[in-house]
């Protein structure tokens, strides 16, 4: 008989250990209600429905919890971790949070590669929920600090960056875009003119855009894009090779490369946020809605009152939604610090009263 190669790398109890890990991941969806939608009424646009899904109620307080259990769901499922896995992150704070949260739950260490400089408020987060932080000074190197970090610990670096456009079945199974419609069933214009987020990774743009064209809805994507972010250039000149000089200033959002997660086919309209814009509207928000808001989620309102004021004065009536990404509680000794804003160069001055305007009719503005 000819020789021949066989090799069985067959593991019972290893995938015992996987199957009940995934288990632990879905249990963990399951007992976690969806999110809110919020309507956020404006009185001087009233053929134009704003709302506001409120991903801060997720259990690790950000629209991040559902990117890194799809990140943890598919790194299992591809056999990447095991009971024994160090999982390390290259993030700017809330991504780490909630993977942090995950490789707990599964009894997994956990390493974020982090910008030196993110809040305090984040970094005690991620340590509660188990993890450990590894700084970085230059904010653009953290992925490759990571990557670097994998290969010396023999560990699996998750890559957001790379796979949030992957990780989610856009084509529904109760991702982000799938709860939003279905909770505008009732709604007086049930199928949004407008979906505006801002991107991070541009793995929430990615699964929202590509949903609306599976379901073949009219729904339109717009991308809210900090300063000093490569994405709002990269797709304005169809370049996917810029760089710009430094990292975004919009703690979560913004980057400094276009990132392979995001999609530009799917972005109907880019929209470049001013960072003392962001922070206006952040504040502004907060006393809107009796509650903070982080900074990101100023970029999104800004945007998101941008396209309503312009479809008001169109004479156009829709809905628009967008997202409330995460609680402002992460940012009381940053974003709310008018000195620390000062050292970072963000002036909210000149858009507080534009901030103000565009909120205007709401109540509290």
């Amino acid at each position: 008989m000819d020789s021949f190669a066989d090799i069985d790398r067959s593991d019972a109890a290893g995938r015992a250990w996987v199957h009940d890990a995934i288990r632990k991941v879905e249990a963990d969806a399951n007992r976690s209600a969806d999110t809110h939608l919020l309507r956020l009424p404006l009185p001087t646009c009233p053929g134009v429905d704003v709302y506001l899904k409120d991903e801060s109620t997720h259990p690790t307080g950000s629209l991040k919890h559902r990117l890194a259990r799809s990140l943890f769901l598919f790194a299992l499922c591809n056999g990447q971790i095991h009971q024994h896995t160090t999982v390390i992150e290259s993030s700017s704070g809330s991504t780490a949070v909630s993977e942090a949260y995950f490789a707990h739950l599964l009894g997994l260490k956990f390493i974020a590669v982090i910008p030196r400089g993110t809040s305090e408020e984040k970094i005690a987060l991620i340590e509660r929920e188990g993890g450990s932080v590894h700084l970085v000074d230059d904010p653009t190197a953290i992925s490759a600090e990571a990557a670097r970090l994998a290969i010396e610990t023999g560990g699996h670096y998750l890559d957001q960056f790379t796979h949030a456009e992957r990780v989610t079945d856009w084509r529904g199974n109760n991702n982000i875009a799938e709860s939003i419609f279905n909770q505008m069933r009732y709604e007086r214009h049930p199928i949004p003119s407008w979906v505006v987020v801002s991107a991070g990774t541009g793995g929430t743009g990615a699964t929202i855009g590509r949903y609306v064209r599976y379901r073949r809805h009219d729904t339109r994507l717009a991308v809210a894009d900090p300063e000093f972010s490569a994405f709002f250039p990269g797709w304005r000149d169809k370049d996917p090779s810029v760089h710009t000089d430094r990292g975004s200033r919009i703690e979560g959002i913004g980057r400094n490369r276009v990132e392979k997660s995001f999609v530009p086919g799917v972005v109907d309209r880019m929209i470049s946020v001013p960072d003392g814009a962001s922070v206006a509207m952040a504040r502004a928000a907060s006393r809107v809605l009796g509650r903070t808001v982080g900074p990101s989620t100023g970029t999104n309102l800004w945007a998101t009152l941008v396209i309503a004021r312009g479809m008001a004065e169109a004479g156009e009536e829709g809905s628009v939604v967008t997202m409330i990404c995460d609680s402002g509680e992460r940012y009381s000794c940053t974003y709310d610090d008018d000195e620390w804003l000062a050292d970072l160069g963000i002036d909210c001055g000149p858009y507080t009263d534009l901030a103000a305007d565009l909120l205007g009719g709401a109540p509290g503005a």
